[in-house]
């Protein structure tokens, strides 16, 4: 059962437009927003991934030498102490 009804091939066409009208507002929507967010994001001053991890090893190994130091330096104040008591 096949009805000929204008107004609804009209209302279906119509409707078929908005959607694709909207969708193609939506994609432009993200693009804009893509852009500003990548702008606010460059402004922040930001470091990336792999900056950061070069630097947190630097630290890493910096604690390390500090604290292999700060071993020596109690060796050698107890070395001091012992001499200096003899």
């Amino acid at each position: 059962m096949q009805t000929n009804n204008k107004l609804l091939d009209d209302l279906a066409r119509v409707a078929s437009g908005a959607l694709g009208v909207a969708s193609g507002m939506r994609d432009e929507l993200e693009g804009v927003l893509r852009q500003r967010f990548a702008r606010v994001v460059g402004d922040l001053n930001v470091v990336d991934r792999e900056e950061f991890e070069a630097v947190k090893a630097m630290a890493a190994k910096a604690r390390g030498e500090q604290d292999a130091l700060a071993a020596r330096v109690a060796a050698l104040e107890a070395q001091i102490k012992k001499l200096s008591g003899a």
